[in-house]
C-alpha cells in the first residue's frame, strides 16, 4: 500500500510538472501576444520562459528511458534555474519603474552585475563546477549532487530574490488606489511560485527525503499544486499592464486563454498518458486508439468551452455592467448590415411582383440630392439613378397628399416614409411595372402597401443604424484615450491623468501618418487613429464645423502641401516626395504603377515614401505646435515640440509603457 502510494504520487507529479510547464508556455505566449510592448510584461516573459525549462526539464526526466537522457535533463533545468534570480531583478526594476520610481544609476548597475554573474555560472553548468555528477540511485528520486560552487549560487539566488522582494514592497507602497493594490498583492503572492518553485532543493535536503518519501511526495504535490495556481495569479496580474482595455475584457480574454491552452491540452496529456499506460499493464496495444481519444477530447473540450463561454462571462466578468454587455453581445446577431438589407428589399420586390403579377419591381432609397441604392428585380429595362430626379419625386409625392402611390411614367410609385422618426421624411420609393389600363383591386393595393411599410420600416432602422455607428465613430477617439489614460494611471498614479491631454509620443509619430495616409479615404487607421486627439484636428473640426475625421483628413492634406515645392507640378528629383504622396496615397495608386509612372525601382520608392512620410510629420509636428501655442496651455508654452510630446507621453499612454 505505502509503495503503491508513492508510485501514485510520483505519476501526479509527471503530470503536474507537465502542466506546469504547459501553463507556464501558454502564459508566455498570451505575453508576447497582447502586452509584449510593457516593459513588465517583457521582464515576466523571461521568468516564464524560466519556469517552462525548469519544469521541462523535470517532466521529461520523470519519464527519460537511459541515465544519459536523464543527466542531461537534470542538467536541462539548471538553465532556468541560473537565468531566474536576473530575471526577478529585472521584473522587480521594471515594475518598481513602472509606478513611477525609475532607476537612477545605481540600480541598473547593480543589475547589470548580476546579469554577469548569472551568465558566469552558466559557462560554469557543463563544466562540473556548479553542480556534481547524477546520483542514479538516489531515493526518492535521482538528483545531481552539490559542490562547492553551488553553495556561491544558492547565496547569490537568495540575494538576488531579497533584492527582488524589496522592490516589489517599494512598488506596492506606491499604488495608491485599492484595486491597484490588490492585483500588487495578487502579483508578489504569485511571484512565491517561480521563485520558490523552481530551486532544486534536493541538493540539500536529499537525506530528508530519503528517510521519509511518502512525506516527500506528499510535499512536492502540495507545492506544483500551490506553484499552478500562483503562477496564474501573477499572470493575471501582469496581464493588466500595458493595455488600454477595460478589466473585463483582460479578465475574459485571459480567462479563455487559460481555458483552450492549458486546462484543454493537460487534460488530453492525463487521458492520453492514463490510457497507454493501462494498455501497458493490461498489455493490449491502443496505439491505434490513442490519436482518436485525444482528438475526441480536444473538440469535446472546445465544445463545451464555446458552450459555456457566455454562461461564466456574464457572472464572472461583467458585475454591474451586466446588462449593457449582454446587449452587446447580442448586437452582432441583430445588426442590420448593408447586405442584409439587400437581401429584404430584393425578397420585398419579389413578393410584390408575385401579388402584383409585374414583370418588374425596384427599390430606390433617397439622400438629400440624389438616389443612393437602387435595387430592381425581375425585368429587361434597365434604371438609372437619372430616371428618377429626387426633387421631381418628392414634389410629386407632396402634391399627392395623401394618396398612397402614384403613377410616374410606366410604374406605380408608392413613397417610403420613416414611419418610426418623422414620418413625413420621405427615405424611398417603391416601384412596380404597370399596365397602361391595369387597375389595382383593394386585395392588391392592401398588399403593395403593406410590403412597402415593411421595406419602409427595414431603410429607416438601417438609417438609424448609421447614425449610430457615426456618433460612435466620432466618440471613438476621445474613448480611446479615456481607457489608455485609465490602463496607464493603474500603477503609474496620478501624474499620468494631470499632464497634457494628447499622449502620443514624437517617435510613434511616423508611423501613425503612415497608418492614417493609408486608409485615407476610410478605414480603421484612420477613423481610430490616435492623431484624432491632436489639438490641431480638434480645432480644425471646431472651426469648420465638421466630424474629427473630416478634420484630420484636412490636416493631412495639409502637411502634404507642406512638402509641395513652388511653382507647375513636374516629375523632377525635387518633386519626387510630394508626387509619391499624392499618387500613392491621395489618388490611391498602387506600388507599381506609381514607381513606372516615377521611374524608379519599388525598393527606392519605399525608401523615398518613409522620407516623404516623415516630411508630413514634420509639417503635422509644426501645426500642432502652432495649435499649443494658441491655446495658451499653462506652463507650456516655453517648451519646445519634443518636451511636449514626452511629457504627453509620461506613463506611455500610446504604447503602454
Amino acid at each position: 500500500m505505502h509503495d503503491l502510494l508513492i508510485s501514485s504520487l510520483r505519476t501526479l507529479n509527471s503530470f503536474l510538472a507537465a502542466g506546469i510547464a504547459i501553463t507556464a508556455f501558454s502564459l508566455l505566449l498570451y505575453a508576447l501576444s497582447f502586452n509584449l510592448r510593457d516593459w513588465v510584461a517583457r521582464s515576466f516573459t523571461i521568468i516564464l520562459a524560466c519556469v517552462v525549462t525548469v519544469f521541462v526539464g523535470e517532466a521529461l526526466s520523470s519519464v527519460a528511458p537511459t541515465q544519459e537522457l536523464l543527466e542531461f535533463w537534470l542538467h536541462f533545468q539548471w538553465v532556468g534555474i541560473i537565468i531566474l534570480p536576473a530575471a526577478y531583478l529585472h521584473f522587480s526594476d521594471a515594475l518598481l519603474a513602472t509606478t513611477g520610481r525609475p532607476s537612477r544609476g545605481r540600480r541598473r548597475i547593480a543589475i547589470r552585475l548580476m546579469d554577469l554573474i548569472a551568465i558566469g555560472f552558466l559557462l560554469a553548468l557543463p563544466t562540473g563546477f556548479l553542480v556534481g555528477p547524477m546520483v542514479a540511485e538516489a531515493v526518492p528520486i535521482p538528483h545531481l549532487q552539490r559542490t562547492g560552487v553551488t553553495w556561491v549560487f544558492a547565496l547569490f539566488y537568495a540575494i538576488a530574490m531579497l533584492v527582488s522582494w524589496i522592490n516589489f514592497w517599494r512598488a506596492y507602497k506606491r499604488t495608491v488606489t485599492s484595486t491597484t493594490r490588490r492585483r500588487m498583492t495578487y502579483l508578489i503572492a504569485g511571484a512565491l511560485a517561480p521563485a520558490l518553485g523552481s530551486y532544486p532543493y534536493l541538493l540539500f535536503g536529499s537525506g530528508i527525503a530519503a528517510r521519509s518519501p511518502l512525506l516527500f511526495w506528499f510535499t512536492v504535490t502540495f507545492s506544483n499544486l500551490l506553484i499552478t495556481f500562483l503562477l496564474v495569479l501573477m499572470a493575471y496580474a501582469v496581464a493588466f499592464f500595458g493595455v488600454p482595455w477595460p478589466d473585463r475584457v483582460v479578465k475574459r480574454r485571459l480567462f479563455k486563454w487559460l481555458m483552450r491552452g492549458p486546462v484543454t491540452a493537460s487534460t488530453v496529456l492525463v487521458l492520453t498518458t492514463t490510457f497507454r499506460r493501462l494498455g501497458v499493464r493490461a498489455g493490449v496495444d491502443l496505439s491505434a486508439i490513442i490519436p482518436v481519444i485525444m482528438v475526441g477530447a480536444i473538440l469535446l473540450l472546445e465544445h463545451l468551452i464555446t458552450l459555456v463561454a457566455p454562461i461564466w462571462e456574464r457572472w464572472l466578468f461583467f458585475g454591474k455592467d451586466r446588462s449593457e454587455m449582454e446587449l452587446l453581445q447580442t448586437l452582432d446577431e441583430r445588426l442590420l448590415t448593408l447586405g442584409d438589407l439587400q437581401q429584404f428589399l430584393e425578397a420585398i420586390l419579389a413578393a410584390v411582383c408575385d401579388r402584383l403579377q409585374a414583370p418588374q419591381a425596384f427599390i430606390a432609397t433617397l439622400g438629400s440630392q440624389e438616389i443612393e441604392t437602387l435595387i430592381i428585380v425581375g425585368g429587361e429595362k434597365s434604371l438609372k439613378n437619372e430616371d428618377f430626379p429626387v426633387s421631381s419625386i418628392r414634389a410629386a409625392a407632396s402634391d399627392g397628399g395623401s394618396r398612397p402611390l402614384f403613377a410616374w411614367g410606366d410604374y406605380w410609385i408608392v413613397p417610403l416614409t420613416d414611419l418610426d422618426d418623422q414620418p413625413n421624411d420621405l427615405i424611398g420609393l417603391l416601384g412596380v411595372w404597370r399596365h397602361p389600363d391595369q387597375e389595382l383591386d383593394h386585395e392588391q393595393l392592401d398588399d403593395l402597401l403593406l410590403l412597402s411599410r415593411r421595406a419602409a420600416l427595414a431603410i429607416g432602422d438601417r438609417y438609424r443604424q448609421e447614425q449610430a455607428f457615426s456618433s460612435l465613430e466620432e466618440l471613438s477617439p476621445e474613448i480611446e484615450m479615456i481607457q489608455r489614460l485609465r490602463a496607464a494611471s493603474r500603477y503609474a498614479g496620478t501624474d499620468v491623468l494631470t499632464s497634457p491631454e494628447i499622449p502620443i509620443k514624437e517617435s510613434d509619430l511616423s508611423s501613425l501618418v503612415k497608418d492614417a495616409l493609408t486608409h485615407y479615404w476610410g478605414g480603421p487607421k484612420l477613423t481610430g487613429s490616435p492623431l484624432l486627439n491632436l489639438r490641431v484636428v480638434r480645432q480644425t473640426a471646431q472651426t469648420q464645423k465638421e466630424s474629427s475625421i473630416n478634420a484630420l483628413r484636412s490636416i493631412l492634406r495639409k502637411a502634404i502641401e507642406h512638402v509641395r515645392p513652388e511653382g507647375e507640378r513636374r516629375f523632377t528629383a525635387d518633386w519626387i516626395l510630394y508626387n509619391i504622396l499624392e499618387m500613392k496615397f491621395l489618388e490611391g495608386r498602387k506600388v507599381r504603377e506609381v514607381a513606372m509612372r516615377l521611374a524608379m525601382s519599388e525598393a527606392d520608392l519605399y525608401r523615398k515614401q518613409r522620407v516623404a512620410i516623415e516630411a508630413v510629420a514634420q509639417a503635422i509636428i509644426e501645426m500642432e505646435q502652432d495649435a499649443l501655442r494658441e491655446g495658451s496651455l499653462p506652463g507650456l508654452d516655453d517648451l519646445n515640440f519634443k518636451q511636449k510630446i514626452e511629457e504627453y507621453a509620461r506613463g506611455g499612454v500610446l504604447n503602454g509603457e
